[in-house]
C-alpha cells in the first residue's frame, strides 16, 4: 500500500541517486542491501493483547479486545475476528482523525484476508453457547509513525498482540443457562487458539531494463519514488496467505510475484527470530 504523502517531497536528484546506488552498488540510501530489512522492536503493554512494534522508524500499536456477542453470518458455533486500522495525525500531517481513509481501509483488508480468511485464529474455540453467545475478537491498529512499510509493521504488531492476548473465562450455568464471565482473580484467562501467524513482507519495484530493481521493506521515501509495490503474506510453513499489488507498474506481474514469494520466504525468518 503506497501512502499518499503530499508533505513528503522527493527531488529528481534524490530519486536518481537512489536508483544509481541500487543499480551500481546494490546499496540503499540508509546503507541496507536491496533485500535487507530494518531492525524490529517489540514493546508489550501492561495489559494482555497490547503490543507496540517499531520497524526502523515506523511505529505501530496493536490493541486486542474481546466482547461477548450473538454469532454473525449464520454460523451458530463460531466467533469472529475483525481488524480496524487507524492512521494517527501524529504519523503524518495528511492523516486526519475520524473515519478511516482509503489507505487505512486497504491495510485492514490485507490483514483481515491474511488472518481471518486463512483461519489463523480458531473461531470455533470462541463459542460459549451455540447460537447465543460467541466471542468477537477485535484488533485495533494505530499507526503512530508512518515511515514506510505500514503493512509489514501492522502484521507484526497484530500477530504479537493476538499471541499475547487472553480472554476472560466464560461458562454457562446449568440451572439458568446464563453465561457467567469470570474475572481473572477467580479463573485464569484463556489465550487464543492460534493456528498460524501470517506475516506480511513488502517489496518496492523500480522499472529498469531487463527485470528491473526489487527492494524489500521500503522506507517512506523509497515508497514515494518507486514505480510499484507488492505485499506478500506468508506463514511459518511458507504457505501463501495473501498477495496485494499496488502502484502503477503492471509489467511482468507473474515473474514478480514468483520472485517476491521466494524472497519473502527466506527473509521472513529474520522477523520471526
Amino acid at each position: 500500500v503506497i501512502m499518499a504523502r503530499d508533505d513528503l517531497l522527493i527531488s529528481t536528484n534524490e530519486r536518481e541517486f537512489s536508483l544509481r546506488a541500487l543499480r551500481e552498488n546494490e546499496l540503499r540510501v540508509d546503507g541496507r542491501g536491496p533485500l535487507d530489512v530494518r531492525r524490529v522492536g517489540y514493546r508489550f503493554g501492561p495489559k494482555d493483547g497490547q503490543c507496540e512494534v517499531t520497524l526502523g522508524q515506523t511505529r505501530v500499536l496493536a490493541v486486542v479486545s474481546a466482547t461477548l456477542e450473538p454469532p454473525r453470518g449464520g454460523r451458530a458455533n463460531e466467533g469472529s475476528v475483525s481488524i480496524n486500522v487507524e492512521f494517527s495525525p501524529m504519523a503524518s500531517p495528511n492523516f486526519e482523525p475520524g473515519r478511516p481513509g482509503e489507505e487505512a481501509s486497504e491495510v485492514a483488508v490485507i490483514l483481515e484476508r491474511s488472518l481471518r480468511e486463512t483461519g489463523a485464529v480458531d473461531v470455533e474455540s470462541l463459542c460459549v453457547l451455540a447460537g447465543k453467545y460467541v466471542w468477537n475478537i477485535r484488533c485495533d491498529i494505530h499507526v503512530l509513525d508512518a515511515c514506510g512499510n505500514i503493512v509489514g509493521a501492522s502484521s507484526l504488531a497484530a500477530c504479537a498482540a493476538l499471541l499475547s492476548f487472553k480472554r476472560p473465562e466464560a461458562t454457562v450455568s446449568n440451572e439458568t443457562r446464563q453465561v457467567i464471565i469470570h474475572p481473572a482473580t477467580v479463573r485464569e484467562p484463556v489465550p487464543l487458539a492460534i493456528r498460524h501467524t501470517p506475516l506480511a513482507v513488502t517489496f518496492g519495484f523500480f522499472e529498469e531494463p531487463n527485470d528491473g530493481l526489487i527492494i524489500m521493506d521500503p522506507t517512506v521515501k523509497e515508497e514515494k519514488v518507486s514505480d510499484g509495490e507488492m505485499v506478500v503474506v506468508l506463514n511459518a510453513h511458507d504457505e501463501l496467505c495473501a498477495v496485494h499489488k499496488g502502484g502503477g507498474w503492471a509489467s511482468r506481474q507473474g515473474r514478480l510475484c514468483g520472485a517476491c514469494g521466494s524472497r519473502a520466504a527466506r527473509r521472513k525468518r529474520r522477523w520471526r527470530s
